[in-house]
C-alpha cells in the first residue's frame, strides 16, 4: 500500500464518521459544517483565481457565501413555519443580483483591458453562484426530514443516502473505469473517465439505493428509492465533471492541498453540490417529507 492511499483511507476514516455524527445532529451543527465547508471552498476557490485578502472582492465573496447560508438556516431552521424552499428563493433572488452589480461597478473601473476585467467578472460570479448557492442545498436536505416518530426518513437519513450515494458511486465508478474502461466520457476535461466507469457509477448509486429502500427508507416507495439514488449518481457525476473543467481552465490538477491526500475542499465535494439540488427538489416535488 502506498503511502498516500494509506493517507487518505486514514483521513477518510476520521472524517466519514464526523460527518455522519454532525448530519444528525443537525441544525447549528450541520450549519456549521456546511459553512466551514462553504468558506474554505470559496477560500480555495479565490486563491486559484488569484483573489488576494487585500482585494475587496475577496471579502465580498466570503461574506455572500456566509449571509446566504444564515438567512437559509433562519427560514428553515429556526422559523418552521416559514417555508425553506421559499426562503432559499429570496436570498438567491436578493444576493445574486447585488453581487452581481456590485462586483460589475468594481470591475467597469478597473485599469485591466476590456476584455480581461470581463473574464475576471464572469469567472467571479460563477464561483460565488457555484458555492454560495448550492452549498445551502445541501443544509436544506438535511433540515427536510420529519425526524424521529414516523415511518418516512429524517434528514439525517437523507444525507446519510446522498453521502453514501455518491460515495459508493465514485469508487464504483473507478472500479469498472479501471477495469474496463475504453471510450472517454469527456476526454479534454477529464481524460481518465470513461463512459464505462460513468455506467459503473450509476450502478453503484443504485446498488446503494437498493440498500436504502430496505433500511432507512422503508417508508418511501421503492421506486422513488431507486430514481433518487440514480439522480443523485448521474448529478453528481457531472459535478464532478464541471468542477475538473474549472480547474482544467486554470491549469491545476487540485483546489488545495487543505485534506491530506485528498486535495481540497472543492475537490472531494464537488459532486455533492450538484446531487444535493436533486434530492432536495425531488423531495419537495413528490412531497416524500
Amino acid at each position: 500500500m502506498s503511502r498516500n492511499l494509506a493517507l487518505r483511507i486514514a483521513v477518510a476514516a476520521v472524517a466519514i464518521p464526523a460527518i455522519l455524527w454532525t448530519c444528525y445532529q443537525g441544525g447549528l451543527w450541520l450549519l456549521g459544517m456546511i459553512a466551514l465547508f462553504a468558506l474554505l471552498a470559496m477560500v480555495e476557490f479565490l486563491w486559484a483565481e488569484n483573489w488576494r485578502p487585500y482585494h475587496l472582492l475577496f471579502w465580498l465573496s466570503l461574506v455572500t457565501v456566509g449571509t446566504t447560508l444564515f438567512f437559509v438556516y433562519q427560514g428553515g431552521a429556526v422559523a418552521d413555519q416559514l417555508d425553506p424552499t421559499g426562503w432559499y428563493a429570496s436570498v438567491v433572488g436578493l444576493m445574486l443580483p447585488f453581487f452581481f452589480v456590485v462586483t460589475a461597478l468594481y470591475m467597469a473601473a478597473g485599469r485591466q483591458a476590456p476584455s480581461a476585467l470581463f473574464s475576471s467578472h464572469s469567472r467571479l460570479v460563477w464561483g460565488v453562484s457555484y458555492i454560495a448557492f448550492l452549498y445551502p442545498l445541501v443544509f436544506l436536505v438535511g433540515e427536510i426530514g420529519p425526524g424521529g416518530g414516523t415511518d418516512l426518513p429524517s434528514g439525517g437519513d437523507s444525507l446519510l443516502y446522498l453521502f453514501a450515494t455518491l460515495w459508493i458511486g465514485d469508487t464504483a465508478a473507478m472500479w469498472v473505469g479501471s477495469a474496463f474502461g475504453k471510450h472517454k466520457l469527456a476526454p479534454t476535461i477529464s481524460p481518465k473517465k470513461t463512459i464505462e466507469g460513468f455506467i459503473g457509477g450509476l450502478i453503484g448509486g443504485l446498488a446503494t439505493g437498493v440498500l436504502m429502500m430496505f433500511w432507512k427508507f422503508a417508508g418511501v416507495p421503492w421506486y422513488h428509492v431507486l430514481l433518487i439514488a440514480l439522480g443523485c449518481s448521474f448529478f453528481g457525476q457531472i459535478g464532478d465533471l464541471v468542477e475538473s473543467m474549472w480547474k482544467r481552465s486554470l491549469g491545476i490538477k487540485d483546489s488545495s492541498a487543505i485534506i491530506p491526500g485528498h486535495g481540497g475542499v472543492l475537490d472531494r465535494f464537488d459532486s455533492l453540490l450538484f446531487a444535493a439540488p436533486f434530492m432536495y427538489l425531488y423531495f419537495r416535488i413528490f412531497s416524500l417529507t
